[in-house]
């Protein structure tokens, strides 16, 4: 059935697969069965792929058209899916993320053979930081530089679909339904769109392929890292035969080593009036040595389970909660109260973190708190309080 079916439909299932998977932990069998029959449809429309020789390295962009475009992000998707299979071992971990790494080179090698990644962007990629701010500066101009695409694809679907807001369908809400969405709805028609319709399909697909080929080279950073810890990560070595032999020697031995430390069985009772001792001095029954008293008895048999002490009559939460009480504890103030920053002060730190929306919230504050001090200290001269000692 996966073979007879058209290839806008087999990608457009396995979107839909891999978006429901999306939303479920991974640990859960029930989410990897969705995510192998995601792979299935994706290994079966690469293959299909390939047999059509949608793509060449003779060609050019121009030569690839609107509706075969969207084919150029299918190794991405793959290589996606495949980073959510369920490992639980270095041998299953390194193979799955040796695949997923070759995935997403495809998927870039395809985007340099055709030339679709101007070279701005690319050179945000290329280029290396040698320190900490460096990097910082660097990893917030490469996520603006996606946040930019991102907005001009969001105003290009909007422009697409004219439709009045009460008939309009949701957006997507992952990257694979934004993939989806490039998609003909009706695969089974040989309609070419009109020409508008056509450019707006095409300059949206471009800038998606922008957008993952930004989100491929973060991807490839992590996995040469995770790749590199686990390859020398210690190996645990099967157990042998012989090694096997070992422990369970080793376990006898122990054993052995048990039983010689255990008490002897207590001998038979000869009569509650008959000897304790024998000859030699071994105990013929078991018996307790008490006082003579009765009272001291008494006194000694209630204390066989008591504790050695006396028991505090309340917890340590208890008695520091009664001291706080009376005042005996000053909170507050000290070294770390006088260390720490003023509200100022923390709001310029926290208008520092460049690219991120609570940044520019507290940058936005900072100015306006500026600006009321400021007006402040033009409408109050310094001295202008001061009505007791003018002198």
């Amino acid at each position: 059935m996966t073979s007879t079916l058209p290839l806008p439909s087999l990608f457009a299932r396995s979107l839909s697969l891999a978006s429901k998977a999306s939303d479920l932990p991974t640990t859960n069998a029930e989410t990897q069965d969705i995510i192998q029959s995601s792979l299935t449809d994706l290994r079966t429309l690469q293959s299909r792929i390939a047999g059509l020789s949608l793509f060449s390295p003779n060609e050019t962009l121009e030569d690839i058209s609107t509706r075969d475009l969207v084919y150029l992000l299918v190794p991405y998707a793959h290589a996606q899916v495949q980073d959510r299979v369920k490992t639980v071992s270095k041998g299953e971990r390194l193979p799955s993320l040796v695949l997923t790494k070759n995935l997403l080179l495809n998927f870039l090698q395809n985007l340099d053979n055709y030339e679709i990644i101007p070279e701005t962007q690319r050179a945000l990629y290329d280029k290396k930081a040698s320190n900490p701010a460096s990097r910082r500066e660097l990893k917030i101009k490469q996520y603006q530089a996606e946040k930019d695409l991102r907005t001009r694809i969001e105003t290009i679907r909007k422009r697409r679909d004219q439709r009045p807001p009460s008939t309009q369908t949701t957006g997507p809400t992952n990257d694979f339904d934004l993939i989806a969405s490039l998609l003909p709805t009706n695969p089974e028609e040989e309609e070419e769109d009109d020409s508008s319709t056509d450019d707006i399909v095409r300059e949206t697909t471009l800038l998606l392929i922008r957008v993952f080929f930004a989100q491929a080279q973060n991807q490839l950073q992590n996995i040469e890292q995770e790749l590199e810890l686990l390859e020398n990560a210690p190996s645990s070595p099967p157990t042998t035969i012989a090694q096997q032999e070992m422990e369970d020697q080793r376990g006898k031995r122990k054993e052995s080593e048990d039983d010689m430390w255990k008490l002897d069985a207590p001998a038979p009772k000869v009569g509650a009036n008959g000897p304790l001792l024998d000859e030699a001095g071994k105990p013929l029954q078991p018996f307790t040595i008490l006082p003579s008293g009765a009272a001291d008895r008494a006194r000694l048999q209630a204390q066989v389970f008591g504790p050695g002490h006396n028991l505090p009559t309340m917890s340590i939460d208890e008695y520091l909660e009664i001291e706080r009480q009376r005042g005996k504890f000053i909170s507050g103030g000290g070294a770390a109260s006088q260390n720490a920053p003023t509200t100022s002060e923390q709001l310029a730190l926290d208008a520092e973190m460049d690219g991120t929306i609570e940044g520019e919230e507290k940058a936005e504050a900072k100015r306006i708190k500026d600006e009321n001090w400021a007006r402040f200290t033009d409408e109050n001269p310094r001295g202008a309080g001061n009505t007791m000692n003018r002198g």
